[in-house]
Protein backbone atom coordinates (compact mmCIF):
# COMPACT_ATOMS: atom_id res chain seq x y z
CA UNK A 1 0.00 0.00 0.00
CA UNK A 2 2.83 2.67 0.75
CA UNK A 3 4.59 1.56 -1.97
CA UNK A 4 1.53 2.50 -4.53
CA UNK A 5 0.81 5.55 -2.29
CA UNK A 6 4.71 6.21 -2.96
CA UNK A 7 4.17 5.80 -7.05
CA UNK A 8 0.98 7.96 -7.22
CA UNK A 9 3.28 10.88 -5.01
CA UNK A 10 4.65 12.84 -8.24
CA UNK A 11 1.69 12.79 -10.22
CA UNK A 12 -0.43 13.85 -7.63
CA UNK A 13 1.82 16.82 -6.21
CA UNK A 14 1.87 17.89 -9.97
CA UNK A 15 -2.12 18.00 -10.15
CA UNK A 16 -2.13 19.88 -7.22
CA UNK A 17 0.30 21.99 -8.54
CA UNK A 18 -1.99 22.67 -11.32
CA UNK A 19 -4.96 23.21 -8.89
CA UNK A 20 -2.74 25.36 -6.77
CA UNK A 21 -2.00 27.54 -9.88
CA UNK A 22 -6.37 26.97 -11.30
CA UNK A 23 -7.11 29.29 -7.91
CA UNK A 24 -4.02 31.65 -7.83
CA UNK A 25 -5.65 32.96 -11.57
CA UNK A 26 -9.22 32.59 -10.81
CA UNK A 27 -8.90 35.35 -8.11
CA UNK A 28 -6.94 37.66 -10.36
CA UNK A 29 -10.18 37.35 -12.89
CA UNK A 30 -12.83 39.90 -11.53
CA UNK A 31 -16.18 38.03 -10.93
CA UNK A 32 -14.72 34.06 -11.03
CA UNK A 33 -15.66 34.87 -15.25
CA UNK A 34 -13.02 31.82 -16.49
CA UNK A 35 -13.53 29.48 -13.16
CA UNK A 36 -11.09 27.15 -11.49
CA UNK A 37 -12.33 23.76 -13.51
CA UNK A 38 -11.82 25.50 -16.83
CA UNK A 39 -8.10 26.91 -15.66
CA UNK A 40 -6.97 23.64 -14.78
CA UNK A 41 -8.37 21.99 -17.32
CA UNK A 42 -6.38 24.04 -19.66
CA UNK A 43 -3.30 24.70 -17.63
CA UNK A 44 -3.47 21.03 -17.52
CA UNK A 45 -3.63 20.90 -21.22
CA UNK A 46 -0.74 22.94 -21.69
CA UNK A 47 1.66 21.05 -19.62
CA UNK A 48 0.81 17.96 -21.30
CA UNK A 49 4.19 17.38 -22.97
CA UNK A 50 5.46 18.00 -19.47
CA UNK A 51 3.69 14.91 -18.41
CA UNK A 52 5.18 12.71 -21.53
CA UNK A 53 8.79 13.97 -20.13
CA UNK A 54 7.74 12.63 -16.60
CA UNK A 55 6.97 9.53 -16.74
CA UNK A 56 7.12 8.53 -12.90
CA UNK A 57 3.89 11.28 -12.91
CA UNK A 58 2.14 8.91 -15.11
CA UNK A 59 0.40 6.70 -11.92
CA UNK A 60 -0.19 9.57 -9.98
CA UNK A 61 -1.80 11.89 -12.53
CA UNK A 62 -4.15 8.40 -13.96
CA UNK A 63 -5.13 7.77 -10.40
CA UNK A 64 -6.46 11.64 -9.80
CA UNK A 65 -8.54 11.71 -12.75
CA UNK A 66 -10.46 8.64 -11.31
CA UNK A 67 -10.45 7.70 -7.85
CA UNK A 68 -9.55 11.44 -6.65
CA UNK A 69 -12.37 12.54 -8.95
CA UNK A 70 -14.46 9.77 -7.38
CA UNK A 71 -13.87 11.41 -4.13
CA UNK A 72 -14.42 14.92 -4.88
CA UNK A 73 -18.08 14.22 -6.26
CA UNK A 74 -18.93 12.09 -2.71
CA UNK A 75 -17.34 14.60 -0.68
CA UNK A 76 -19.63 17.78 -3.22
CA UNK A 77 -22.67 15.98 -1.70
CA UNK A 78 -22.45 17.78 1.47
CA UNK A 79 -23.18 21.10 -0.17
CA UNK A 80 -26.49 20.11 -1.10
CA UNK A 81 -29.61 18.78 1.08
CA UNK A 82 -32.55 17.68 0.44
CA UNK A 83 -34.55 20.25 1.87
CA UNK A 84 -33.33 22.44 -1.24
CA UNK A 85 -35.90 20.43 -2.96
CA UNK A 86 -38.96 21.10 -0.77
CA UNK A 87 -37.56 24.84 -1.07
CA UNK A 88 -38.00 25.18 -5.01
CA UNK A 89 -41.49 23.33 -5.11
CA UNK A 90 -42.97 21.10 -8.16
CA UNK A 91 -43.48 23.96 -9.77
CA UNK A 92 -39.56 24.31 -10.18
CA UNK A 93 -39.00 20.68 -10.39
CA UNK A 94 -41.32 20.08 -13.41
CA UNK A 95 -39.73 23.17 -14.87
CA UNK A 96 -36.01 21.00 -14.38
CA UNK A 97 -37.87 17.41 -16.00
CA UNK A 98 -38.93 20.00 -18.97
CA UNK A 99 -35.02 21.02 -19.46
CA UNK A 100 -33.95 17.46 -18.53
CA UNK A 101 -35.82 16.00 -21.18
CA UNK A 102 -34.93 18.80 -24.09
CA UNK A 103 -30.86 18.32 -23.14
CA UNK A 104 -31.25 14.37 -23.46
CA UNK A 105 -33.70 14.19 -25.88
CA UNK A 106 -32.83 16.80 -28.02
CA UNK A 107 -29.15 16.15 -27.44
CA UNK A 108 -30.28 12.55 -29.12
CA UNK A 109 -31.89 13.29 -32.18
CA UNK A 110 -29.42 15.91 -33.09
CA UNK A 111 -26.27 14.06 -32.26
CA UNK A 112 -27.76 11.57 -34.79
CA UNK A 113 -28.33 14.94 -37.73
CA UNK A 114 -25.13 15.97 -37.13
CA UNK A 115 -23.39 12.63 -36.57
CA UNK A 116 -21.90 13.61 -33.28
CA UNK A 117 -20.09 10.00 -31.09
CA UNK A 118 -23.01 9.21 -28.77
CA UNK A 119 -20.22 9.59 -25.70
CA UNK A 120 -19.73 12.94 -26.69
CA UNK A 121 -23.16 13.76 -27.50
CA UNK A 122 -24.37 12.46 -23.97
CA UNK A 123 -21.28 14.46 -22.12
CA UNK A 124 -22.66 17.78 -24.09
CA UNK A 125 -26.40 16.38 -23.16
CA UNK A 126 -25.36 16.00 -19.02
CA UNK A 127 -23.40 19.39 -18.88
CA UNK A 128 -26.95 21.40 -19.94
CA UNK A 129 -29.44 19.84 -17.95
CA UNK A 130 -27.21 19.23 -14.56
CA UNK A 131 -24.14 20.88 -13.25
CA UNK A 132 -21.96 21.82 -16.36
CA UNK A 133 -18.13 20.74 -15.89
CA UNK A 134 -19.26 18.46 -12.81
CA UNK A 135 -21.82 16.59 -14.76
CA UNK A 136 -19.10 16.05 -17.46
CA UNK A 137 -16.21 14.86 -15.44
CA UNK A 138 -18.70 12.55 -13.63
CA UNK A 139 -20.54 11.04 -16.24
CA UNK A 140 -17.39 10.54 -18.62
CA UNK A 141 -15.71 7.55 -16.33
CA UNK A 142 -19.26 5.96 -16.54
CA UNK A 143 -19.54 5.53 -20.02
CA UNK A 144 -15.70 5.44 -20.68
CA UNK A 145 -15.30 8.89 -22.86
CA UNK A 146 -12.50 9.39 -24.19
CA UNK A 147 -10.43 12.44 -22.24
CA UNK A 148 -10.60 14.41 -25.37
CA UNK A 149 -14.30 14.26 -25.39
CA UNK A 150 -14.22 15.12 -21.85
CA UNK A 151 -12.18 18.39 -22.47
CA UNK A 152 -13.88 19.13 -25.04
CA UNK A 153 -17.29 18.78 -23.33
CA UNK A 154 -16.13 21.29 -20.85
CA UNK A 155 -14.63 24.15 -23.15
CA UNK A 156 -17.82 24.24 -25.03
CA UNK A 157 -19.54 24.55 -21.41
CA UNK A 158 -17.66 27.39 -20.69
CA UNK A 159 -17.74 29.36 -23.66
CA UNK A 160 -21.52 28.87 -23.73
CA UNK A 161 -21.34 30.24 -19.64
CA UNK A 162 -19.31 33.01 -20.91
CA UNK A 163 -22.17 34.72 -22.96
CA UNK A 164 -24.81 33.84 -20.63
CA UNK A 165 -23.22 35.55 -18.00
CA UNK A 166 -22.91 38.40 -20.25
CA UNK A 167 -26.64 38.46 -21.89
CA UNK A 168 -28.80 36.72 -19.61
CA UNK A 169 -29.19 39.80 -17.10
CA UNK A 170 -29.81 42.04 -20.34
CA UNK A 171 -32.45 40.24 -21.63
CA UNK A 172 -34.04 39.49 -17.93
CA UNK A 173 -34.64 43.14 -17.51
CA UNK A 174 -35.64 43.33 -21.43
CA UNK A 175 -38.20 40.62 -20.86
CA UNK A 176 -39.59 42.12 -17.63
CA UNK A 177 -38.74 39.50 -15.77
CA UNK A 178 -39.26 39.35 -11.86
CA UNK A 179 -36.37 38.15 -9.55
CA UNK A 180 -38.61 34.47 -9.01
CA UNK A 181 -38.68 34.04 -12.52
CA UNK A 182 -35.41 35.28 -13.29
CA UNK A 183 -33.75 33.18 -11.13
CA UNK A 184 -35.68 29.89 -12.13
CA UNK A 185 -34.63 30.78 -16.00
CA UNK A 186 -31.09 30.66 -14.88
CA UNK A 187 -31.22 28.12 -12.03
CA UNK A 188 -32.49 26.00 -15.16
CA UNK A 189 -31.24 27.16 -18.13
CA UNK A 190 -27.48 27.95 -17.14
CA UNK A 191 -24.97 25.08 -16.97
CA UNK A 192 -21.72 25.65 -14.12
CA UNK A 193 -22.43 27.51 -10.83
CA UNK A 194 -20.07 29.74 -10.80
CA UNK A 195 -21.57 31.17 -13.88
CA UNK A 196 -25.59 30.70 -12.12
CA UNK A 197 -23.99 32.63 -9.71
CA UNK A 198 -22.25 35.81 -11.84
CA UNK A 199 -25.77 35.63 -14.02
CA UNK A 200 -28.22 35.59 -11.26
CA UNK A 201 -26.33 38.40 -9.12
CA UNK A 202 -25.33 40.45 -12.20
CA UNK A 203 -30.03 41.10 -12.09
CA UNK A 204 -30.67 41.39 -8.58
CA UNK A 205 -29.31 39.71 -4.89
CA UNK A 206 -33.31 38.03 -4.67
CA UNK A 207 -32.79 37.26 -7.71
CA UNK A 208 -29.27 35.17 -7.43
CA UNK A 209 -29.96 33.69 -4.35
CA UNK A 210 -33.01 31.78 -5.84
CA UNK A 211 -31.09 31.02 -8.82
CA UNK A 212 -28.38 29.21 -6.79
CA UNK A 213 -30.88 27.10 -4.68
CA UNK A 214 -32.50 26.12 -8.04
CA UNK A 215 -29.18 25.05 -9.52
CA UNK A 216 -27.73 22.87 -6.78
CA UNK A 217 -31.17 21.35 -6.60
CA UNK A 218 -30.57 20.60 -9.83
CA UNK A 219 -27.18 18.64 -8.92
CA UNK A 220 -29.01 16.28 -7.24
CA UNK A 221 -30.40 14.88 -10.55
CA UNK A 222 -26.55 13.62 -11.73
CA UNK A 223 -27.45 10.29 -9.38
CA UNK A 224 -29.83 9.19 -11.72
CA UNK A 225 -28.59 10.16 -14.65
CA UNK A 226 -25.01 8.47 -13.72
CA UNK A 227 -27.58 5.50 -13.22
CA UNK A 228 -29.50 5.26 -16.56
CA UNK A 229 -26.20 5.52 -18.29
CA UNK A 230 -24.55 2.85 -16.24
CA UNK A 231 -27.15 0.74 -17.50
CA UNK A 232 -27.04 1.81 -21.13
CA UNK A 233 -23.31 1.51 -21.17
CA UNK A 234 -23.13 -2.52 -19.86
CA UNK A 235 -26.23 -2.78 -22.39
CA UNK A 236 -24.18 -1.43 -25.00
CA UNK A 237 -20.99 -3.99 -24.29
CA UNK A 238 -23.44 -6.76 -24.33
CA UNK A 239 -24.66 -6.39 -27.77
CA UNK A 240 -21.02 -5.69 -28.87
CA UNK A 241 -19.63 -8.62 -27.85
CA UNK A 242 -22.79 -10.35 -29.43
CA UNK A 243 -25.47 -10.93 -27.35
CA UNK A 244 -29.16 -10.38 -28.37
CA UNK A 245 -30.30 -7.55 -26.05
CA UNK A 246 -33.68 -9.72 -25.80
CA UNK A 247 -31.28 -12.22 -24.07
CA UNK A 248 -28.91 -10.26 -22.27
CA UNK A 249 -29.01 -9.93 -18.55
CA UNK A 250 -27.16 -6.95 -17.05
CA UNK A 251 -25.62 -7.45 -13.80
CA UNK A 252 -26.66 -4.73 -11.22
CA UNK A 253 -23.49 -5.20 -8.78
CA UNK A 254 -21.27 -5.32 -11.64
CA UNK A 255 -22.29 -1.85 -13.36
CA UNK A 256 -23.17 -0.21 -10.30
CA UNK A 257 -21.44 3.16 -9.86
CA UNK A 258 -21.35 2.82 -6.10
CA UNK A 259 -19.69 6.21 -5.25
CA UNK A 260 -23.30 7.88 -6.41
CA UNK A 261 -24.67 6.10 -3.29
CA UNK A 262 -21.87 7.76 -1.06
CA UNK A 263 -22.81 10.95 -3.07
CA UNK A 264 -26.82 10.92 -1.54
CA UNK A 265 -25.00 9.47 1.65
CA UNK A 266 -23.18 12.81 2.04
CA UNK A 267 -26.40 15.00 1.03
CA UNK A 268 -28.38 12.87 3.36
CA UNK A 269 -25.90 14.01 6.27
CA UNK A 270 -26.31 17.57 5.21
CA UNK A 271 -30.16 17.15 5.32
CA UNK A 272 -29.89 16.22 9.12
CA UNK A 273 -28.32 19.45 10.31
CA UNK A 274 -25.83 17.72 12.47
CA UNK A 275 -22.53 19.05 11.49
CA UNK A 276 -21.29 22.31 11.78
CA UNK A 277 -21.33 24.86 9.61
CA UNK A 278 -17.58 25.05 9.69
CA UNK A 279 -17.27 20.97 9.28
CA UNK A 280 -19.38 21.65 6.00
CA UNK A 281 -17.19 24.44 5.02
CA UNK A 282 -13.99 22.29 4.72
CA UNK A 283 -15.30 19.54 3.31
CA UNK A 284 -16.85 21.42 0.41
CA UNK A 285 -13.67 22.79 0.16
CA UNK A 286 -11.63 20.51 -0.01
CA UNK A 287 -14.26 18.29 -2.22
CA UNK A 288 -13.77 21.54 -4.76
CA UNK A 289 -9.68 20.96 -4.42
CA UNK A 290 -10.32 16.87 -5.21
CA UNK A 291 -12.42 18.19 -8.38
CA UNK A 292 -9.89 20.66 -9.89
CA UNK A 293 -6.81 18.05 -9.33
CA UNK A 294 -8.86 15.73 -11.26
CA UNK A 295 -10.07 18.10 -14.26
CA UNK A 296 -6.02 19.31 -13.70
CA UNK A 297 -5.18 15.92 -14.42
CA UNK A 298 -7.56 15.36 -17.49
CA UNK A 299 -5.79 18.18 -19.05
CA UNK A 300 -2.61 16.86 -18.65
CA UNK A 301 -3.35 13.58 -20.60
CA UNK A 302 -4.99 15.91 -23.54
CA UNK A 303 -3.53 17.83 -25.70
CA UNK A 304 -5.09 20.98 -27.43
CA UNK A 305 -4.25 19.46 -31.31
CA UNK A 306 -6.76 16.62 -30.15
CA UNK A 307 -9.17 18.43 -28.76
CA UNK A 308 -9.31 20.66 -32.39
CA UNK A 309 -9.12 17.80 -34.20
CA UNK A 310 -12.67 16.92 -32.94
CA UNK A 311 -14.37 19.02 -35.37
CA UNK A 312 -17.29 21.78 -35.20
CA UNK A 313 -19.90 19.87 -35.29
CA UNK A 314 -19.44 18.63 -31.63
CA UNK A 315 -19.68 22.10 -30.73
CA UNK A 316 -22.53 23.23 -33.38
CA UNK A 317 -24.59 20.18 -31.36
CA UNK A 318 -23.39 21.89 -27.86
CA UNK A 319 -24.25 25.23 -28.64
CA UNK A 320 -28.07 23.78 -30.33
CA UNK A 321 -28.71 21.95 -27.15
CA UNK A 322 -27.81 24.80 -24.65
CA UNK A 323 -29.95 27.03 -27.03
CA UNK A 324 -32.83 24.48 -26.77
CA UNK A 325 -33.05 24.17 -23.16
CA UNK A 326 -32.49 28.32 -22.66
CA UNK A 327 -36.03 28.88 -24.59
CA UNK A 328 -37.74 25.52 -23.21
CA UNK A 329 -36.96 27.09 -19.68
CA UNK A 330 -38.02 30.41 -20.23
CA UNK A 331 -41.48 28.94 -22.44
CA UNK A 332 -42.20 26.52 -19.51
CA UNK A 333 -42.17 28.79 -16.95
CA UNK A 334 -44.69 30.78 -18.89
CA UNK A 335 -46.98 27.82 -19.29
CA UNK A 336 -46.73 26.43 -16.34
CA UNK A 337 -47.32 29.80 -14.67
CA UNK A 338 -50.47 29.87 -16.47
CA UNK A 339 -51.27 26.01 -14.91
CA UNK A 340 -50.78 26.26 -11.60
Amino acid sequence: MLAKLKSYSPGLLLTLLLAAAAFLLNRLVPGDLLGTSILALVLGMACHRLLKRLPQAAAGVQFASTTVLKLGIILMGISLSFSQVLMVGRYALLLMLCTLTTAFGGGYLLARLYKVDWKLSSLLSASTAICGGTAVATLGPVIEAEDTHIAYAISATFLFDLLTVILFPWFGRLLGLTDISYGLWVGTAVNDTSSVVAAGYGFSDAAGSFAVIVKLTRTLFIVPIVLTFSFIMARRKLKAAGKAQAAAPVNIASIFPWFVLLFAAMVAVKSTGVLPESVVSGISALSKLFMIMALGAIGLKTSFQEVKGVGWKPMALGVSIDTSVVFVALAAQAILQRLF
